[in-house]
């Protein structure tokens, strides 16, 4: 590899697998010191100790909790130089029947836990005048959506909003706030709860022909991440292999 992030340190907030696990792998390989946060206390203990790095329970719907994981970086590393808020959960509930209780659930941690991380990560950064914060967005909210993803649409259009109102209030301390916006990425959890005829029909409708893997996403956060992005701020990457592209299904050219 390249050392893109020597001697940089970085805390990924779920990353414990799936798309944040291939970022702090990522991430690592490209030199970083890196710090993990997550609940999943035995896979993020796990791929810490694979990575050399340092695994946090943290909760990232509660500020405290998020602040206690930026110290814990600090402590350990002495500074922190990329954030990465991957956290997020997805129940499928149409809006008919969602709770208000499972409304704010979502809300808290996807859309407040990107509020938590980047108000306690950017005091540091402030201090050394330098950093990266970044966001897991989707495609699904900010361009499209399906039913029983009301409440996961909204976080996930409110935080392409959130970045840029970031990136404008951080810019004079020289950290940069950008995002991610996957598309369908074949992680454990849709490998664990989809069917296999469920995977094909969603990668027949991507016009590159395959799912995403979380490693595709991990390489536009490295990116975002490293030096060569330092004058890029307030925006995001589309990871979908096309998805968005089609007005319709019938999409696809005979080469021949």
């Amino acid at each position: 590899m390249s050392g893109r992030l020597q001697g940089k340190v970085a805390l990924v907030i779920g990353g414990a697998r799936g798309i944040g696990g291939a970022v702090a792998a990522r991430f690592a390989q490209e030199g970083a010191d890196i710090a993990i946060a997550d609940l999943d206390d035995a896979a993020g203990e796990r791929h810490a100790a694979d990575l050399g790095g340092l695994y946090l329970r943290a909760d990232v719907s509660r500020a405290e909790e998020a602040e206690a994981a930026v110290a814990a970086t600090l402590e350990r590393f002495g500074r922190l130089d990329v954030l990465v808020q991957n956290a997020g959960i997805y129940p499928w509930t149409l809006i008919e029947n969602t709770s208000p209780e499972e409304w704010d659930r979502v809300i808290s941690v996807n859309l407040g836990g990107c509020f938590h991380a980047a108000r306690a990560a950017v005091k540091p950064m402030k201090a050394q005048k330098s950093g990266r914060i970044l966001f897991t967005s989707s495609i699904t909210g900010t361009h499209v959506t399906s039913p029983g993803h009301g409440h996961y649409s909204a976080t996930k259009a409110g935080i392409n909003g959130f970045i840029r109102a970031a990136a404008l209030e951080f810019a004079g301390y020289g950290v940069t706030v950008n995002g991610v916006e996957p598309g369908n990425i074949l992680t454990e959890g849709m490998k664990a709860h989809r069917s296999g005829e469920f995977i094909q029909a969603m990668a027949d409708a991507i016009p590159l022909g395959r799912m995403g893997t979380p490693e595709d996403v991990a390489n536009a956060f490295l990116f975002l991440a490293s030096d060569e992005a330092a004058f890029i701020t307030g925006t995001t990457i589309i990871v979908d292999g096309g998805q968005l592209l089609p007005e319709g299904n019938d999409f696809r050219i005979n080469p021949e």
